[in-house]
């Protein structure tokens, strides 16, 4: 193993919990606003997910006041403090891009996990 794969997987978090493309997350992420630090949620359908070990990331997308926001994540970053599985969805495919045309209810249509 060459040395840099080694320091990195040293870096990657080990408390993560497990989730796929298609489920519903809460991402807890800590928002520092002047001297203050606190945690703001991000609740909304992971549409991809890319890379391993320390360069993994993901992307949550919600509909907020009838507009589509995504945002892309880190999967080992500190400004993380907790990724929550709310449902798990049952998809087909790897990336969920073909939601960002749909509207409404569509939006986030996604099967449940049985």
């Amino acid at each position: 193993m060459d040395i840099i794969k080694k320091i990195e997987l040293e870096q990657v978090k080990q408390d993560v919990t497990p989730f796929n493309v298609g489920d519903t997350v809460k991402v807890h992420c800590r928002v520092v606003e002047g001297g203050k630090e606190r945690v703001q949620i991000f609740e909304g359908l992971v549409i991809a997910r890319r890379g391993s070990d320390i360069n993994a990331s993901f992307t949550v997308r919600k509909i907020s006041y009838g507009e589509g926001v995504e945002r892309s994540f880190p999967v080992n970053t500190p400004r993380i403090a907790k990724i929550e599985v709310v449902n798990r969805g049952k998809v087909r495919r790897a990336k969920l891009h073909y939601l960002r045309s749909r509207v409404g209810k569509r939006a986030l249509l996604v099967k449940p996990a049985n």
